[in-house]
């Protein structure tokens, strides 16, 4: 079998029964694309070695690829030669004589701060007008729950956004995906369709959130249009991940926030938060819906960073010695 062809039918046939995202499988399709051209797409699935492998991961760091983007692009690389031993095409898989080092991940995650996230929060309830919902002594939403209309919907619309993304810490792409019926107002709860298929509960604990939420379901239910999304556009079409991000963005510019925030750095943000708080890190790990603990355990050095600052600041021992 041509590796080209290998391409191609795994795509086909792993993604058919496999719990995916679309953009997962463009993910997947760009790296086994760029793998298959440095290896040459008419050369046999058979011919992929170790060799090649490495040469591979040589040429990406040439090329300037950093070590987890690198990571990524192997991960596919190992589910594909993984599908074919598994159907008898590869007598044995090629990784298991490769020896890669990839260098060390040094990025840790963006949060916000406490104040940052305040004033985000504060400027989503002041672009809905109406009745005043309080949080943490400050009017955060003022919410007219019989707007009905597409325009008037899009006010509580990005609040509920803005307040469900913090609220729950879910990826935009998993918020993105939600329908209306992923809503269990009894429950508080939205169901999340994770990453690699791993779905989770989303619990809404705040009351204040709460009543967000239940006004931005009913309001929602009310329009009239066919889209199944919780979150629609001015189309009534699902709003898209970019259309989510460029809320978040004027949000963070009427707010006076000075550097760029993206959606992810809600999750960061409340992620970071729970950690200082004292909340274990396998509740946040279930939180969050990662797959391995040591995901979750790059937050830990932020946590760390702010725990070292108070003591610099307010161990007793600055006070004693003389």
């Amino acid at each position: 079998m041509q590796l080209l062809q290998a391409i191609s039918e795994f795509l086909s046939g792993y993604f058919s029964t496999n719990d995916r995202s679309a953009k997962t499988l463009t993910a997947y399709r760009s790296d086994l694309e760029q793998f298959g051209k440095f290896a040459g797409g008419e050369v046999s699935l058979q011919s992929v070695s170790a060799v090649v492998i490495e040469n591979w991961t040589a040429q990406l760091r040439i090329k300037g690829y950093s070590p987890a983007s690198m990571r990524r692009k192997v991960v596919v690389l190992k589910v594909f030669c993984s599908y074919w031993l598994r159907r008898g095409e590869l007598s044995e898989s090629p990784f298991w004589r490769v020896k890669l080092s990839l260098g060390r991940i040094e990025q840790l995650p963006r949060a916000l701060s406490h104040i940052e996230m305040q004033n985000l929060l504060a400027q989503a309830g002041r672009s809905c007008p109406s009745a005043g919902i309080p949080r943490k002594g400050c009017v955060l939403a003022k919410i007219d729950p019989t707007a009905a209309s597409l325009r008037g919907y899009r006010a509580l619309r990005n609040l509920a956004l803005v307040d469900l993304l913090f609220a729950t810490g879910m990826r935009v792409g998993e918020a993105s995906s939600l329908n209306i019926e992923d809503f269990a107002i009894a429950d508080s709860a939205f169901r999340i369709r994770g990453k690699g298929g791993r779905h989770r509960l989303g619990f809404v604990v705040d009351k204040n959130s709460v009543q967000i939420q239940s006004q931005h379901l009913a309001a929602r239910t009310r329009l009239n249009c066919e889209s199944e999304a919780l979150f629609v556009n001015a189309s009534g079409q699902r709003l898209s991940t970019q259309g989510m991000a460029n809320i978040i963005s004027q949000f963070r510019r009427d707010a006076g926030i000075e550097r760029h925030v993206t959606p992810h750095m809600l999750r960061h943000t409340v992620a970071t938060l729970l950690l200082r708080n004292g909340v274990d890190i396998r509740v946040v790990q279930e939180f969050l819906g990662h797959a391995s603990i040591a995901t979750t355990q790059r937050y830990t050095h932020v946590a760390k960073e702010h725990l070292i600052g108070v003591l610099k600041k307010h161990h007793p021992s600055l006070k004693l010695r003389a």
